[in-house]
Formats: structure tokens, sequence, C-alpha cells
């Protein structure tokens, strides 16, 4: 069997990803990395244009990209090159939608697992809510964990919404116990960030992930959905502001342009952080798009309090020196050591 899976990985390669093929003879892939790739397109029984559609976009950073990455770009394939299977995969994945409380495995201390699958949009949202009634316990003076005051928050949720009224509005049929009030609550605002090109089925979510355009519809079709449209940024224009904060445009830009923490290996979202004068506000550095560069709070602290160094050699390329010297560079693609 193992020969087998060998044989068929090879065959993969060699016919329908020609391009890592080569590499893996070039000394320059792996070949376990390039043998996970054709297991991958195996297993999703991909079409030979969406197959080369894979080889063609991994083949520059096949080296290090993830699984996760992988089968992402896989799942774009599949949308991009078979919309109807796409369809009705997304069916499907709807239908293995779940919320599961595990009541026969009750632990000594009292506490059960519960287990979910939600839609993205739902599960934001729920996120969002879960943290908010997580920050209100600890206003209201509750010492636990963060991870205990949110496991709490949702049992508060599940006991204040027992009144909501979901049959409001409905004309015949039983109506759930009407609340106090008939308006429906307003929810939390969750924020997600969509970006998406003339003609093109697949849409990129700022946290990584990709979805089909109809499901982006599907999303903003919901009567509580707000959409917010926003202009065109030019990554590429140089924008200075006077003063030491940056403007929300500068902002955007370079959230836009970095995506992610610029700290070598760090993947956390740029929106999520902070922006980071290279060249210190202290010593003359200004606020400029190129003099700012996305950090999270953690890496942001160790480049002010430590000897790590950084300075920007591309559009969203920056080469970092550790206290010990050692160089590394990180691109859009991830990092590589220098």
């Amino acid at each position: 069997m193992s020969a087998k899976h060998l044989i068929g990985q090879a065959i993969e390669l060699r016919h329908r990803l020609p391009r890592l093929w080569r590499l893996v003879h070039a000394g320059n892939l792996p070949a376990w990395r390039a043998r996970r790739v054709a297991e991958t397109t195996i297993h999703a029984d991909l079409s030979r244009e969406a197959a080369s559609y894979v080889d063609a976009q991994l083949a520059p950073f096949a080296h290090r990209t993830s699984t996760s990455a992988v089968d992402r770009l896989v799942d774009a394939a599949i949308a991009r090159f078979d919309p109807e299977r796409a369809a009705a995969e997304a069916r499907l994945a709807a239908d293995r939608r779940h919320v599961t409380i595990e009541e026969e495995q009750v632990s000594f201390a009292g506490t059960i697992r519960v287990t979910a699958e939600l839609d993205l949009a739902d599960a934001l949202d729920f996120g969002a809510a879960v943290t908010h009634g997580a920050d209100v316990l600890k206003s209201l003076g509750s010492e636990e964990s963060l991870d205990a005051r949110r496991a709490s928050a949702v049992g508060e949720m599940a006991r204040s919404q027992l009144s909501l009224d979901l049959s409001a509005g409905l004309e015949t049929g039983a109506r759930a116990p009407s609340s106090t009030s008939d308006a429906a609550p307003a929810a939390r605002q969750v924020v997600l960030h969509v970006h998406m090109r003339d003609d093109d089925p697949i849409a990129r979510l700022e946290r990584g992930n990709l979805a089909t355009v109809d499901q982006i519809q599907q999303w903003c079709g919901q009567s509580s959905t707000e959409v917010v449209v926003k202009p065109v940024i030019d990554l590429n224009e140089h924008i200075v502001c006077e003063g030491y904060q940056p403007s929300a445009r500068l902002r955007e830009q370079v959230s836009l342009r970095d995506q992610t923490c610029v700290f070598p290996w760090c993947t956390r979202p740029a929106r999520a952080g902070d922006l980071d004068h290279i060249t210190p506000w202290e010593s003359g550095g200004p606020t400029s798009t190129a003099n700012l560069a996305a950090l999270c709070r953690r890496h942001h602290r160790l480049k002010t309090h430590s000897a790590w160094r950084y300075k920007r050699t591309g559009p969203a390329t920056y080469t970092w020196t550790s206290p010990h010297g050692h160089i590394f560079v990180r691109g859009p693609a991830g990092t590589d050591p220098g």
C-alpha cells in the first residue's frame, strides 16, 4: 500500500504538478513537501486545469507553505474551475454544521464538553459576544481566568436569551413568549474585511481564509448585516502625516500592505496590532508609508525594549537582525533566514 501511494504521488507530480516536480529534482524543494501537496490534489480529485493552477500558485512558496494554506488553495481551485462542485460541497458543509452538548460525559467537577461547527460569520459574531461577556464579568469583579470567564459568559448569554421572541412578525402558528420590548436587540458589530476582484469567483478574507462570492453574497443578504464598501487604496502611494499618530487612511494602507505582524514567523493580523515607527519618532523618523510597519503588541514591545532591529527592504519586505546578529527576511510569503 505504501508503494502504491508513493507511485501515485510521483505520477501526480510528474504529469500534473510539473513545477513542483522540477523543484524537487533541482534540490530546491524537499520531497516530503511535494508529496504532501500531491496527496492533497489526488484526494481532492482536481481537474487538470485546477491542478495546474495549484502548481503555478504554490511553486514560488512551496518550501514554506503550511498544510492549511495548501488546503485553502485547493478549495479555491475547485471554486474557480468547478463552481458546480464547489456549490455542492458548500451545501454539504452547511449540513455538517452542528452544536453538540455531550450530556452523557459530565466530569466529576460538574463540567461538560460542548463542540460546534458554525458558519464563519456566525462564529465570528459568537466569538465577539463571548469576549464581550467575559469583559463584562471582569468589570463586575470576577477574578477567574479569561477562559473560565468566557465559559461563564456562554451560560449568561443562554439564560439572558430565553425571553427572546424569535417568532415576532409571524402571522400564524405558535408564538414564543414576548419580551418587554418588541424591538429586536441591536447586534454587536463584527467586522469582516473582504477583498474581491471583478470576474473572480474567489474572495480573500484578511484572516487568511478564502470564500466564494456566493458565500459573501449570502452573508451580506442577511437583514442584520451592514455592508460598507470602501474605496481602493493605492498601496504604492507615499502618505505622510505631520504628527506621531497615523491617519486612518495611512493605518488602512499599512494594514493592507503588511497583512500580519511583520516580525519573523508571526501571523497575528495587522489590524489587531500596532503601527511601529521603524526609525523611532524620537530619532526623527517620520510618520509615513515608508517608515511604518505592522507589529503585534508583543513584538512591538520586543523591538522597542530589546536589541532586535529591522529595516524595510521592499514594498512589504523587512530584514530583521536579532540581538545575536542573525538575519531574517520577512516578506509576503513568509520568513527566510538571511
